[in-house]
């Protein structure tokens, strides 16, 4: 009896140790984004400028957005820029993950160099790939020139149809080391036992991938994948520096269109119902993509 009052005494400790660890940062994270995430949703229902008392319009704000056209395109962007995103940063990332886990000399070297685009600050990276993308004096035009003489100068960033394949190369550029160090670490998790055991068996690599490495990497996909819809969901900075949603609309989303009503054209309310919308399409793709992986890998 006294060693079990003992153990119950240490889990109640235990309990309020946590409850105190806790509720700080509880409050802070309520204070900072579920006060603010309600005050979005009250800011939708008003005509407002930002600066005067705003006039309660209801769901008008809402209503308009769904005849936006821009608003639309902005979605159908987003859209592309997630797919682009899953179909496109993490097999990379996984491959290139690979080949470093495989890699047993200057691997810390290939490690760093692989992530050296994450360290860039975006501002510096919108704007050397703005030079690069430069129709007069760009590297990317100068070295299309070499292989093909008499080439007349693309403005790919003016481009309406260069322009959006443009920014996803360099969103690609700058997140595959994100994902590759976190899939990485995931194979880093994976027992050798396993590799040991299946080559003892008589299977190649190409086995081994498919019947160890994936099945093992999967938690570590799903969350990459989790993470890289919501970032594409609401990216904005890159796009912004690079083009500012032009031309003519050609690379609008969400976030600069929210921006742009904001900050630019002082329509608070409407930007703040695109917030909201955002918040709605983040939240219902991530429980979506979450519910059918968890489903199909029970």
């Amino acid at each position: 009896m006294a060693v079990n009052q003992i153990r119950s005494m240490e889990r109640k400790k235990l309990f309020w140790l946590a409850i105190v660890c806790i509720v700080p940062g509880l409050l802070i994270y309520g204070f900072f984004n579920l006060l603010s995430i309600c005050k979005t949703l009250q800011y939708s229902t008003l005509d407002w400028n930002g600066m005067n008392k705003g006039l309660f319009v209801g769901l008008k704000n809402y209503a308009k957005l769904l005849k936006d056209p821009r608003m639309s395109g902005a979605v159908a962007h987003n859209l592309v820029l997630m797919v682009t995103s899953i179909c496109i940063q993490l097999p990379f990332a996984l491959f290139i993950a690979m080949a470093l886990n495989s890699v047993t000399f200057g691997s810390k070297f290939f490690r760093t160099v692989f992530f050296l685009p994450m360290l860039f600050s975006t501002v510096a990276t919108g704007i050397m790939w703005q030079l690069f993308f430069d129709p007069m004096s760009g590297i990317l035009m100068k070295f299309l020139k070499v292989f093909i003489p008499g080439m007349k100068n693309i403005a790919f960033l003016a481009d309406m149809h260069k322009a959006m394949p443009a920014i996803l190369v360099v969103i690609c550029w700058q997140f595959i080391p994100f994902y590759m160090i976190l899939l990485k670490a995931g194979l880093a998790n994976i027992p050798a036992e396993l590799y040991e055991a299946a080559t003892i068996d008589g299977a190649n690599r190409w086995n081994c991938f498919w019947n160890i490495t994936l099945p093992q990497m999967i938690p570590t996909l799903r969350t990459s994948a989790v993470l890289s819809m919501v970032g594409s969901l609401k990216y904005f900075d890159l796009v912004w520096i690079m083009t500012g949603g032009g031309p003519q609309g050609a690379t609008e989303l969400m976030a600069t269109y929210m921006y742009k009503k904001g900050f630019v054209e002082f329509e608070m309310g409407y930007a703040s119902s695109i917030a909201s919308v955002m918040f709605v399409i983040c939240f219902v793709f991530a429980c979506c993509f979450l519910y059918v992986t968890r489903a199909r890998e029970e």
